[in-house]
């Protein structure tokens, strides 16, 4: 793959005058800027304490009626093919679970929607998080021996060629299985796995298209993964640079460095920060606020705090801790953040804009036009 690639991330959380208007205009905006891809998160809630979702804190809530209610990520992206038939970009999960969904359901969505696109699907994956699988009854102690059984099982069914598939697996055994939906034109989706820990990382070398990791850790710590996931794509047989070093990060961005100071003393934009682990807080003189040891957004419960215990884990957060959380500045800082991150070995970002999570609904929509002017100057990079 040549030059320096962009996507966006929508949010798909329902809203007002219809459930997809913003997806819609966020698709349009990124066709207009021209940018590869377009993804949509798969969760049943969001990462942030619902109890501060009121517009005193932010201000779309007066136009986004729960930060939880997310829209299903395979019919959004149907949808969006459907709806959609100008700029024909590729389409992602980023990043749907191992954790709720049964692998053959999710090789049978990614196929479907490979095909239906004609050949524009990326399957993004990961083990997902705690808050879309604990308080649902999926059992959360080993979330990575389940990837794992979880990426052979979908490799095993699109490998079969239509014929019975048996495979032993302490989560997924297959018995008599069958898998016959064709690829298209020959390919299966591509495979991003979000990865950081070091079984991850090797699971990226062994099975995956694409290193889909997303921040909170530094450009060279980026690097540093980077050649775990060469290595063993090397030592499982792989050309080690058939693997796209992606990126995901979160935006918050502005007119002037004012707006953007003004939007990162935001109570939801602050709450970012909590998915951050307590060994990054660590990095920065601070202790995480949920305690040592914390493990960030993979462990992260915030559904059942009210307003004041949110307000008492955000309050001391280090401003750093939270800029270094998220690409955080003006298109021209944000910009140069990005050559960093591609000086360390990124050559495809996907970005998050969460601009319109501060106070000021009028700053947050508005930051649309800065985001779009640093999607556009990072397709030169």
């Amino acid at each position: 793959m040549s030059g320096f690639r962009v996507g966006i991330q929508e949010g798909i959380v329902a809203a007002r005058p219809t459930v997809d208007a913003f997806t819609r205009a966020n698709y349009l905006g990124a066709v207009a800027s021209r940018v590869d891809s377009f993804w949509v998160p798969d969760h049943l809630n969001a990462l942030f304490p619902r109890a501060l979702w009121q517009p005193k804190y932010a201000g779309a809530a007066k136009v986004m009626p729960s930060v939880d209610a997310f829209l299903e990520p395979w019919t959004m992206l149907g949808h969006i093919a459907a709806r959609n038939r100008i700029g024909r970009l590729r389409l992602g999960t980023s990043v749907t679970d191992t954790g709720r969904r049964n692998p053959a359901v999710t090789a049978q969505g990614a196929a479907t929607l490979h095909l239906l696109t004609r050949g524009r699907a990326i399957l993004g994956i990961g083990t997902g998080e705690r808050e879309g699988n604990e308080p649902y009854g999926v059992e959360w102690s080993k979330p990575v021996a389940r990837f794992e059984e979880a990426i052979a099982t979908i490799r095993a069914l699109w490998d079969s060629h239509g014929e019975l598939v048996n495979r032993d697996s302490p989560h997924f055994p297959l018995r008599n299985a069958l898998f016959d939906l064709p690829p298209y034109g020959g390919k299966w989706p591509p495979i991003w796995i979000a990865a950081h820990g070091p079984r991850m990382l090797r699971a990226v070398g062994r099975y995956a298209d694409g290193f889909y990791p997303a921040a909170p850790h530094q450009p060279q710590e980026y690097a540093r993964r980077l050649d775990v996931v060469r290595a063993a794509a090397s030592d499982a047989g792989r050309d080690p640079r058939s693997i796209v070093p992606a990126l995901w990060m979160g935006v918050v961005t502005g007119r002037s460095a004012a707006e953007v100071d003004q939007a990162l003393e935001s109570e939801m934009i602050k709450a970012w920060a909590l998915n951050a682990t307590d060994e990054f807080f660590a990095q920065h003189g601070a202790q995480h606020p949920l305690g040592i040891g914390f493990g960030g957004g993979q462990d992260l419960l915030p559904h059942d705090w009210d307003e004041n215990t949110a307000l008492s884990y955000i309050k001391d957060i280090p401003r750093e801790v939270l800029s270094e959380t998220l690409l955080a500045g003006t298109p021209a800082e944000i910009v140069d953040r990005v050559a960093e991150w591609r000086d360390c070995g990124v050559r495809y970002i996907v970005l998050a804009n969460f601009s319109a999570f501060q106070r000021s609904l009028r700053n947050g929509m508005a930051a649309n036009v800065p985001f779009f002017k640093i999607i556009r100057a990072l397709k030169r990079l």
